[in-house]
């Protein structure tokens, strides 16, 4: 059964470790995740932005897939279903399908539009036992077609999105989606501080965490990051361990068309990946 993620950030946070929040295309990349969280016994968030979902067949079809998967494969750590830059009518209709936790990304607003409508959806989740996280500060990169340069979030916008008693708070300081470039800056811990400072030490959200360096990750987690998003490190080895079958020709060799067989190499890899990563972020064995 999906639970709320309020608990489970809240003790990453008092224990200084991070929840993986991990991305779902579909029904393997969910099996995957679930099989590596179980394996390492972490407590995980699994999310999907809007157009995974739509992809997947809409909210409904997710809650049900990842609730159903939960029983058959006999899932016993706790795992949150979260919507990830959730729009104002999307985080109310994830509320609605079943979600346990939503993120609505007001980033793009106004501060004072941003602070009105996290109000609303903190509001509406609260009353259903939902977990909410909210953003301020643009995330570098592209997500779901919209492109932000990485700002740096200001302190006292992040105060005011806390004060409304947001569970966990994104915040642009210097991270950004996708590959992260030759150029780019590293993240910028003097911020993370003061942000942890304007917020009384509520958690905060790392997003774009693939292809961080681990040192930087962790300095993070050790600032007050208690959950890191990670997409496109598991898409990377999949595509890259799905291109190795493909061209040694396996999938010329007897049955090897088969898509169980064709996903197979892609989905140990997944596995293998979240697995490493449940570790790094000082996760792993924290079900308990």
């Amino acid at each position: 059964m999906l639970v709320s993620a309020t608990e489970m950030i809240n003790k990453a946070h008092e224990g200084h470790y991070a929840i993986p929040a991990f991305n779902t295309n579909n029904l393997e990349w969910t099996q995957c995740i679930l099989k590596a969280v179980q394996e390492t016994q972490t407590p995980v968030m699994i999310q999907t932005s809007e157009s995974a979902a739509k992809y997947m067949g809409g909210y409904k079809m997710v809650v049900d897939m990842v609730n159903d998967l939960i029983d058959s494969m006999g899932i016993t750590v706790p795992v949150a279903l979260h919507l990830d830059h959730g729009t104002y009518d999307g985080a109310k209709a994830c509320i609605e399908a079943g979600y346990s936790s939503v993120m609505f990304d007001g980033s793009h607003y106004s501060i004072e539009e941003n602070i009105e409508k996290s109000k609303e959806i903190i509001a509406l989740a609260h009353s259903k036992g939902v977990s909410v996280e909210c953003e301020v500060g643009g995330i570098g990169g592209t997500e779901d077609g919209v492109t932000s340069a990485g700002e740096l979030a200001d302190p006292a916008e992040c105060k005011a999105i806390a004060d409304l008693g947001v569970d966990f708070l994104a915040a642009g300081i210097g991270n950004i989606h996708g590959k992260y470039p030759a150029d780019w800056a590293g993240l910028n811990f003097e911020r993370l501080g003061e942000i942890q400072a304007a917020i009384n030490g509520k958690p905060m959200v790392l997003h774009g965490g693939s292809g961080i360096p681990f040192e930087q990750t962790s300095k993070a987690v050790s600032l007050g990051v208690s959950k890191i998003n990670i997409n496109t490190e598991l898409q990377l080895v999949f595509a890259d361990a799905t291109r190795k079958y493909i061209e040694a020709g396996k999938d010329l060799e007897g049955k090897g068309y088969d898509p169980r067989k064709l996903l197979k190499p892609g989905c140990e890899a997944i596995v293998a990946k979240a697995e490493e990563l449940c570790k790094a972020f000082g996760a792993a064995g924290k079900a308990n």
